[in-house]
């Protein structure tokens, strides 16, 4: 695979990542820390992160950073490394649909993008996707049509991604400039917006 092209950004930009994790109480680095360990380091990209390994820890990890970060206006990415199937993501042995994810955030990410990574299947239908903005007042939900968990979006595009849009808010142009520079990799992650 051919080396990536990732810009590097010159404004202090945010990101807030939750990843599901089988139990909070035992510290490790992830590979999604690493990956943000990284991000930071070379494209200047702050990063804050939260592990959950319950449908309420997911609840208050959002929570957190609406009522506690003053920051919250500067993250317009959230960063979800969440497993599942489908419209579904998996927490803790229980499934829980995009529409109660949805209902979970429900008017609490004004304006945010939504970007999920590889670890689950992305497909939502025009009424699915726009439900879901609707409800949780998102500006964008994007994610993968692959599912894999050796070829990881975090290692790869997630990367490009985050630094295209935080040198461009238009999500659109940002989309079409992946696919200009990383066709073969968008096209095999299958990477999908909804807006």
């Amino acid at each position: 695979m051919s080396q990536l092209e990732v810009p590097i950004t010159d404004v202090e930009t945010f990101i807030y990542c939750l990843e599901v994790v089988p139990d909070v109480d035992v510290v490790q680095t992830t590979e999604v820390t690493s990956i943000l360990e990284d991000i930071a380091r070379n494209q200047h990209i702050t990063s804050i992160y939260k592990a959950c390994d319950t449908i309420e820890g997911l609840e208050e990890a959002i929570n957190q950073l609406i009522y506690d970060d003053h920051h919250f206006k500067d993250y317009e990415i959230i960063y979800l490394v969440l497993p599942g199937d489908a419209n579904n993501i998996l927490i803790n042995g229980y499934y829980y649909s995009i529409e109660e994810i949805a209902e979970l955030f429900e008017g609490k990410l004004d304006g945010k993008i939504l970007h999920f990574a590889n670890k689950k299947v992305l497909d939502l239908t025009d009424e699915e996707s726009q439900y879901f903005m609707d409800i949780t007042g998102a500006r964008a939900v994007s994610g993968y049509g692959f599912k894999s968990d050796n070829l990881t979006s975090a290692f790869t595009i997630d990367r490009v991604f985050f630094s295209l849009f935080y040198e461009d808010d238009d999500i659109k142009a940002v989309v079409e400039r992946m696919f200009r520079k990383h066709y073969k990799l968008c096209t095999l992650l299958d990477f999908r917006l909804y807006y």
